[in-house]
């Protein structure tokens, strides 16, 4: 199924207003009768040209798509609201070994921050929807990894973990404080060899 540009573009627009949540360009291209993947990705980069210099921005965030208000009017729109509990030491440090190494174990996290890691700490990340079970290591006991969302690149403003910043640039913006010995360690740690489930994600922030 083909359509006229400006016909698949409109397409692609309502469809992504109307939707709960961001959607994947197989998603769109199977909502909108079975097109070509590569027909909607072009649709989506003219819109998100068109869109580029208005009130809100179509952009990807983790493979999927969605309208968000532009980043220099997001004060007009923001609701104060009381922060009912802020991340904990432990807690963000979990997260930031997780957004670096993942898929990880508890243990392997563990084994990075040298410091037992209670269930509730991870419960506090998933409840906020940035952490997930990832499946299960194929080793002894098979213990659940746990990796990121598609929320926490939303979150954050991320399009991929590629964009995840470097040591240098946490510290240039002043965002080590008071986590800045465990994020450095976890952003530089080096997984065992056995650890090979790891080995293409642990050097990704090196």
């Amino acid at each position: 199924m083909s359509e006229a540009p400006g016909t698949l573009e409109r397409a692609v627009e309502a469809t992504l207003f109307a939707a709960e949540e961001p959607m994947s360009v197989e998603a769109l291209a199977a909502h909108l009768g079975g097109l070509e993947p590569g027909e909607v990705r072009t649709a989506l980069g003219a819109l998100s040209a068109q869109y580029a210099q208005r009130g809100v921005h179509l952009v990807e965030r983790g493979k999927r798509w969605h309208f968000e208000t532009a980043p220099d009017l997001a004060h007009l729109l923001r609701r104060e609201k009381e922060q009912v509990r802020r991340l904990s030491r432990a807690a963000t440090e979990v997260l930031a070994i997780i957004a670096y190494h993942e898929p990880v174990s508890r243990a392997e996290i563990e084994s990075i921050r040298g410091v037992q890691t209670s269930a509730g700490t991870l419960d506090v990340l998933m409840e906020a929807g940035w952490i997930r079970p990832a499946g299960r290591r194929e080793v002894p006991g098979r213990p659940v990894i746990y990796a990121t969302t598609p929320e926490f690149l939303d979150h954050f403003g991320l399009e991929s973990r590629r964009d995840l910043p470097g040591i240098d640039e946490l510290r240039a913006a002043g965002l080590l404080d008071p986590v800045d010995e465990a994020m450095e360690a976890a952003m530089r740690f080096e997984p065992d060899e056995t650890d090979e489930a790891d080995s293409d994600d642990a050097n990704l922030a090196d």
